[in-house]
């Protein structure tokens, strides 16, 4: 089956990475940001979108889980996790050993990625934050009179002819990002170049009060049925000061026993539970991403 699938565009993010590692042969249509994206999907516009959803230096893209837990009843209905390499790239122009741009642009995660390149070898240089690190490239391809360099992937470079001057600029490099498919509908998954991972459930969890011992309990449920939890985290519930839900992952498919009773229990505890979905995840090799 042929998706189309919107993606945080222009041509050449890491997202556009992402969906041609998972749907190789689907039809790409790139958004200017991910609520653009996760709303064409609720609206019908395109079957699914792939929106990041979390970066290993960063943390969670809180747009994302946000407009999962707030906005609309949009399954999860895969991950995958992809290697993050940053590069440092300018128009031909400029391609000078002493050329120092007035500017850098990028994402602001990259940017936040790439801080010790930033200081050492450009220190004093301005940076200002674009919508994606592609968006970035492609100012500067477009822009070949000003005295401008991007922080992109290797491919933003190829798409928007620039050269890279530096490559591997990335602070840590064990970076990663995690993206995650959304669609009203159930996915298949054909011919990719993941390698899958296993599967996981993903639940919202909101306690009744706030009351000592609350979370304990919460945690306790999962605890006794030894369900392996990889991530559990903290939103505001936008309803006062102090107000949270728990976004929780759990190391297994949904499954008729475990998990259910898991629900039971929390929901008899008086919590509201509910099931953000059940899902395969995948990851790509730092040797893929590079062949």
């Amino acid at each position: 089956m042929t998706y189309e699938i919107a993606f945080l565009g222009p041509k050449a993010t890491f997202t556009d990475l992402a969906v041609s590692r998972l749907f190789p042969d689907a039809k790409k249509i790139p958004m200017p940001t991910i609520l653009d994206c996760l709303d064409a999907v609720e609206k019908g516009e395109v079957k699914l979108a792939l929106v990041p959803i979390e970066n290993a230096l960063e943390g969670s893209v809180n747009i994302t889980i946000d407009y999962l837990t707030h906005e609309a009843q949009l399954p999860i209905r895969g991950e995958i996790i992809i290697p993050i390499q940053q590069h440092y790239m300018v128009h031909p122009n400029h391609n000078d050993p002493e050329f120092k741009p007035d500017i850098v642009y990028s994402h602001s995660h990259a940017i936040a990625q790439c801080h010790k390149f930033l200081h050492r070898e450009l220190k004093g240089i301005p940076y200002e934050y674009t919508t994606s690190t592609a968006a970035a490239a492609k100012m500067v391809k477009e822009n070949p009179e000003r005295k401008i360099a991007a922080i992109a992937n290797e491919i933003a470079a190829e798409e928007y002819g620039l050269v890279i001057t530096n490559r591997n600029i990335h602070d840590y490099s064990h970076n990663h990002t995690k993206f995650v498919v959304i669609s009203h509908e159930e996915v298949e998954y054909h011919g990719h170049l993941a390698a899958e991972g296993g599967r996981k459930t993903t639940l919202m969890v909101m306690l009744p009060a706030d009351y000592t011992g609350a979370l304990h309990q919460v945690l306790s449920a999962f605890a006794w049925r030894k369900l392996n939890l990889s991530k559990i985290e903290s939103r505001p519930m936008k309803t006062g000061l102090g107000d949270y839900l728990f976004i929780i992952d759990v190391e297994m498919a949904m499954d008729e026993v475990l998990i259910p009773g898991t629900i039971a229990e929390l929901e008899a505890l008086g919590c509201k539970v509910s099931v953000l979905g059940s899902y395969p995840s995948f990851s790509v090799k730092n040797s893929v991403m590079q062949g």
